[in-house]
């Protein structure tokens, strides 16, 4: 799977007679388990979660990487807890060091979900690993800091942008409540996710299919591209999780799109026209009001929407789980380079 970029991607048809254009994300969300497909489709930019790093620091591949954090955070001394949270920090900015070897663009960079309800330790944690970037030569302006779109999360997020420089990827957004706040919030991207929104309504509703014109997925992105461009909003839209390549058709010409290596194979066998789904004049003339969500009404709109609340509670908890088995594993191996094995 795959690096993100945002790229127009034309593809002849075998007549060559005509051209069809996307204006496409790829996204390898893991390039450490297929590095290959990063040659294949020389992305721009790559992005990282708990989970990933956790299957990646499972690979032989990148002990090398573990050892070094461990080392840098039994270094650093201090409590257990703080030597643990040392390594983790040395750790996921070291695989985003490793993906900026590859990639000329920017990194995506997750923020402890268990922080996802403390706007001043989400703050902290993040200038703690914008430090350890430049530490390494690497400007933060190469990186993107993910933070859950929690009302907490939203707001470290403006806090990090306006008062200290650092762009941000506001991820796990599922309601356009979300989305307003994080517009207001001038947060650098946002990444909508298509795919877990129609999952949830397969799974809540009964239905087993729906057409791109009426994905959940799809009109949720739609409105949230449409509500932005109208009211000139600066933060990107990325539309994330696809299910398949008719979603991603439906979003063309979306601010950007992150799109699996599958789809995209299938998508480069398809010859036919990719006429823009999206566009800011048609943006511009929808009939969506603009509105203003302070903290009460964010939290009251956002828990209108059943799927949105359960969708980013289930995301939290997934995330978090997986980096409580990241911390243990450090744990054990941390004992043994203390114990001389």
């Amino acid at each position: 799977m795959a690096p993100f970029s945002v790229r127009q991607v034309s593809c002849q048809t075998p007549d060559g007679e005509a051209e069809r254009s996307l204006f496409l994300k790829k996204n390898f969300f893991t390039p450490f388990l297929r590095p290959a497909a990063i040659e294949e489709y020389k992305p721009q930019d790559a992005t990282t979660n708990p989970s990933l790093i956790l299957a990646a620091a499972k690979m032989p591949a990148y002990q090398h990487l573990v050892d070094q954090a461990i080392k840098y955070g039994v270094a650093k001394g201090g409590t257990e807890e703080e030597q643990v949270a040392n390594t983790m920090d040395k750790l996921f900015v070291s695989f985003g060091l490793e993906i900026l070897k590859k990639v000329p663009g920017r990194v995506s960079t997750e923020v402890d979900a268990r922080l996802s309800f403390d706007e001043d330790a989400m703050v902290a944690k993040a200038l703690r690993l914008i430090a350890l970037y430049e530490e390494a030569g690497v400007g933060k302006e190469r990186v993107l800091i993910k933070l859950s779109s929690t009302w907490e999360g939203i707001q470290a997020g403006r806090v990090l942008e306006k008062d200290h420089g650092v762009h941000c990827n506001m991820t796990l957004l599922f309601s356009f409540a979300q989305a307003v706040a994080c517009a207001e919030a001038k947060v650098t991207l946002i990444s909508p996710f298509v795919g877990r929104i129609l999952d949830w309504h397969k799974e809540n509703t009964g239905r087993a299919s729906y057409e791109p014109h009426e994905d959940p997925g799809v009109l949720s992105v739609t409105k949230i591209y449409n509500y932005y461009k109208k009211f000139g909003y600066g933060t990107v839209v990325m539309g994330a999780s696809f299910r398949n390549t008719g979603q991603v058709k439906a979003l063309a010409g979306c601010d950007l799109l992150t799109i699996s290596p599958g789809l995209l194979a299938e998508l480069s066998k398809d010859h036919g026209a990719v006429p823009p789904a999206l566009n800011e004049e048609t943006a511009k003339s929808c009939d969506l009001e603009k509105i203003h969500l302070d903290e009460k009404d964010y939290r009251w709109q956002h828990n209108e929407d059943r799927m949105a609340v359960e969708k980013l509670s289930d995301g939290i908890r997934k995330f978090a789980a997986d980096g409580i088995k990241l911390e243990t594993m450090i744990k054990e191996k941390m004992l043994n380079v203390k114990n001389g094995k």
